[in-house]
């Protein structure tokens, strides 16, 4: 009997075995949570923020490097300079996709070290870039390549997903998510106080200053993550989820909360700059939007698990309205403060929003596959967590596309005959009023609910 206990108590432990692969995992069963479960867990969680932190710190790398090229004499247009921004949001969201894929290919410790590694590219062609006066065409090149820290996130949220029970899935993949986001805010602010150190402007250290961080991640991430066998959002969950509404409906959300995010994080220092040149002095403090944004949105998660996702998706798109609404104002009136104001409003409900709607796509798919199934065996739950990842991996591509647009928007706006931003406000308006509607239609309205999906009304999504 002893001995049977322990052979029993040995399956239910989470062993890596070779390459640190975890064959059993079964966070559902509180028993096996609390024993071993949690702790493996949140390892795995904390070095995965490590390497999706700096995966952000050089995305959005660009959105600082121009504002600063003038004072070293490399001097490109208004629609020279906003290409720099958008090609790192294209290729970022491009590389969603293939990088969440990754995942049952390599396995999450050995894709968060490679994908970490590779950041050490754009970083060396960035500093090549800015010490040699490189022309214009290298630049787009290091714009492009610093598209690898935009692939990171999907590729991290789908791992993460697997290693935490569906009650703490909210938090979990919000701090995940927040501490990416919160890369943004760590260079706004600290780049440009690194590139002022010593004489002059010195642009080599915005990369320079990454390379020890990003080979300590690559490191961190070999020798002390995990990865699950059961992390597979294999084919068939991807075509399943390509074929169903949900996932085209969360993605064009998604556009509005984390493009509108992403989207305003590389835009907003060159805005400032454009806009209000009497103000030039605080594009220093551009930062803090990303940084409100980031903290907000593991926020977005834990409202979500007590109120609804729905519920507080749709009052997110409300207030981003009024926001945009106060942008308008303040740009006819000239009126900074309230640019300002308004502005970090808006990062504030992205980052709610962001958690939000992230939150409620495991809960849909769920809830989805147990109507469609009429019970909820172990093999429905997991079919159920496997689409959802291969979700994740969709809307996040998607979502970060809607920066792209974002930047594009105002990129045409500013170069239009009024030179600018209303007409770009009055489509970001305009797309949010979208959002509020399709929010409401598909996951509020008590008909749909009774009538196509009681379960999803029961989660409050």
């Amino acid at each position: 009997m002893t001995v049977l206990a322990e052979d029993q108590h040995a399956d239910d432990t989470a062993r890596p075995r070779n390459g640190r692969w975890i064959d059993h995992w079964e966070p559902e069963n509180p028993e096996f949570w609390e024993r071993t479960g949690k702790r493996t867990a949140w390892r795995n969680l904390g070095f995965s923020i490590l390497a999706e932190h700096l995966g952000f710190n050089v995305w959005i790398l660009m959105s600082i490097v121009v504002v600063s090229l003038g004072d070293v004499g490399i001097n490109f247009g208004v629609g020279q300079t906003f290409w720099l921004l958008i090609l790192p949001n294209l290729v970022g969201s491009a590389l969603r996709v293939p990088y969440t894929f990754a995942i049952p290919k390599f396995g999450g410790r050995a894709w968060t070290t490679i994908s970490a590694s590779l950041l050490l590219i754009p970083c060396v062609l960035l500093a090549i870039a800015v010490s040699t006066q490189a022309p214009y065409w290298f630049f787009l090149l290091t714009a492009a390549t610093m598209g690898f820290g935009g692939g990171n996130f999907s590729s991290s949220m789908a791992n993460i997903s697997f290693f935490f029970p569906e009650g703490k899935k909210g938090l979990a993949l919000g701090l995940n998510a927040a501490g990416g986001n919160l890369g943004v805010a760590v260079t706004q602010l600290f780049v440009p106080i690194v590139i002022s150190i010593g004489t002059g402007v010195n642009l080599a250290y915005a990369a320079l200053m990454w390379m020890p961080l990003i080979v300590l991640a690559a490191l961190c991430s070999w020798f002390r993550m995990d990865s699950l066998t059961s992390a597979k959002p294999d084919g068939r969950s991807y075509r399943l989820a390509m074929a169903n509404k949900h996932t085209w409906i969360m993605s064009f959300l998604y556009i509005g909360t984390f493009g509108s995010f992403i989207g305003f994080s590389f835009a907003f220092p060159s805005l400032i700059k454009i806009s209000f040149v009497e103000f030039e002095g605080f594009v220093a403090l551009a930062f803090l939007g990303a940084l409100i944004g980031s903290i907000t949105r593991p926020l977005g998660g834990w409202l979500s698990d007590r109120i609804g996702g729905a519920k507080i998706t749709l009052s997110n798109f409300v207030g981003m309205a009024v926001g945009t609404v106060g942008v308008l104002i303040s740009v006819g009136t000239q009126s900074f403060a309230l640019f300002f104001g308004s502005f970090i409003l808006l990062f504030v409900l992205t980052g709610i929003g962001n958690g939000s709607t992230y939150r409620m796509i495991p809960t849909i798919f769920a809830a989805e596959a147990r109507r469609k199934a009429g019970e909820e065996s172990a093999e429905v739950v997991k079919s159920a967590k496997r689409q959802a990842a291969a979700v994740v991996g969709v809307a996040g591509a998607v979502g970060a596309f809607g920066g792209v647009l974002v930047n594009l928007v105002f990129k045409f706006s500013l170069q239009g005959e009024d030179k600018s931003l209303t007409s770009a406000l009055i489509a970001i308006l305009a797309y949010y009023a979208v959002c509020v509607g399709t929010t409401w239609w598909f996951y509020l309205r008590r008909s749909f609910a009774v009538r196509r999906a009681p379960s999803l009304a029961y989660a409050g999504v």
